[in-house]
Formats: C-alpha cells, structure tokens, sequence
C-alpha cells in the first residue's frame, strides 16, 4: 500500500482487491433437508434398539459421522462394534432416500446462486453428507453438477467442525480461504469455517438460534437465502 498527498488531499493506493467467493453448507442451508435427516437418524436407530431424542439428534445434524457416533456413545451408554455403526449409516441413508421426494431448494437459494454466477462472483458447496444422499438433493437446485465444485465427505479426511471441507471447496475454486465466506446453518459450519479462517454467516433455516450460531463465529446471521440475497450487498457480495 502507498500513500501520497495531493494539494493536501491524502490518497491511498491500496493493494489489489482481493475476491470475494462463498463456500455454502448444503442441508439446511440451500435445501430444506434437515429435518428428513433427523427422522431419518430416528427410524435408523429405532430399528437398532436404540433409544434417543428427536431433539438430541436434531443438535448434532451437520457434524461428521464420526463424531455422531461419539456423541451416540457419550448419550446412551452403549458400546458399538464398526459393523453396527455401518449398519446404522446405511439405515440411515435407505431412511433418508425413502423420504427424498420431499425435499427442496429453501427460499431463494436458487436465486442467490444465480445472482452470484451473474455477478461473476464465485461460489461453492461443501457438505458433510455423502454423494449417495447429497448428489440427488443437489440436482434440486438446478445448477451444472459438471461445472458446480462440489466437495462431499467421501472427498476429505475429516468433516464438520474440522476445516477440511471447506479449505477443499476454496482450493477448487481457486480463491484463499481468508477471502472466502461460509454460510452455513449450523454451529459445526461456524466452527468449522473459524478453524479455516474464512467469515461465518449464518442461516436460521436450519434450526439453530440467532445467539447459538454468533457464538461459533458467525458475524452475519440471517433468515434463509432469500434474506442473504436482500443483503448480499452487506456481505461484500457485488460487483
């Protein structure tokens, strides 16, 4: 950066602009999704004899399947063999499939990813769920899946809130992470975009509170796409 005066006027020759680029979470952030993994994750572990709350479920959607099954541990007590834990994936995955005809893109999320690409603005989405369940979802929003970068678990080593999904998705784009903004709607997708040093904005679309997703790092939070959309503008998000 270099600074000169000019008839005592001071200007600031700044160094290039750096690019703005979004890294979107999937399920609860662009599709109305979590809720069918919820009850998904419930019939799946009914049909183990496992007992657990909807609601205790519902706070862990959108962490990796590892931690799931810790978190499986911590709140019932039981001890499970990796042939039960795979057991549970797949019922889960079968559970989620059966009731897939139900979901779609949330408000706005397909105008927000148009407005985006007009703007030349660019933008991907990682998502800690599998292409087994994620790829026929993301046909729902319309976009190029042979043009789109899309980062799924089966592509990193560790998901939510580990940073791995979210560093891939920039290094597809070819942007650096610390130019980069997450929108996510859970706290894994603020915490994990904290450990990557990107900006966290928050979704209230996916069931989490205003306060819970500012406390994992988001400093934006709104409403749905349709409400980022109205003030992209404040995200640094224009051309």
């Amino acid at each position: 950066m270099e600074t000169t005066t000019t008839n005592d006027t001071i200007v600031i020759e700044a160094a290039p602009r750096q690019e703005t680029s979004f890294l979107f979470d999937l399920d609860g952030t662009l599709v109305d999704s979590v809720y069918q993994h919820v009850l998904a994750w419930r019939e799946a572990l009914e049909t183990e004899g496992i007992d657990l709350s909807v609601w205790r479920i519902h706070r862990k959607i959108g962490m990796s399947g590892g931690l799931f099954t810790n978190m499986l541990l911590r709140e019932t007590g039981l001890e499970l063999d990796q042939q039960r834990i795979e057991r549970l994936q797949r019922l889960h995955a079968d559970a989620y499939k059966r009731n897939r005809s139900n979901i779609g893109p949330l408000p706005g999320a397909r105008a927000l990813l148009t407005a985006l690409t007009d703007a030349g603005i660019p933008w991907a989405i990682a998502t800690s769920g599998r292409l087994e369940t994620a790829g026929p979802v993301l046909e729902t929003l319309g976009i190029d899946l042979s043009r789109t970068p899309i980062v799924t678990r089966d592509q990193v080593k560790y998901a939510k809130p580990e940073p791995d999904l979210f560093l891939a998705a920039a290094l597809r784009l070819g942007v650096g992470i610390e130019t980069a903004s997450v929108v996510g709607d859970s706290v894994w997708d603020m915490l994990a975009a904290r450990r990557a040093r990107a900006l966290g904005i928050g979704l209230l679309s996916g069931g989490y509170g205003l306060e819970e997703l500012e406390r994992a790092g988001a400093y934006r939070v709104y409403e749905d796409p349709a409400d980022l959309l109205k003030h992209l503008d404040e995200v640094g998000g224009r051309r």
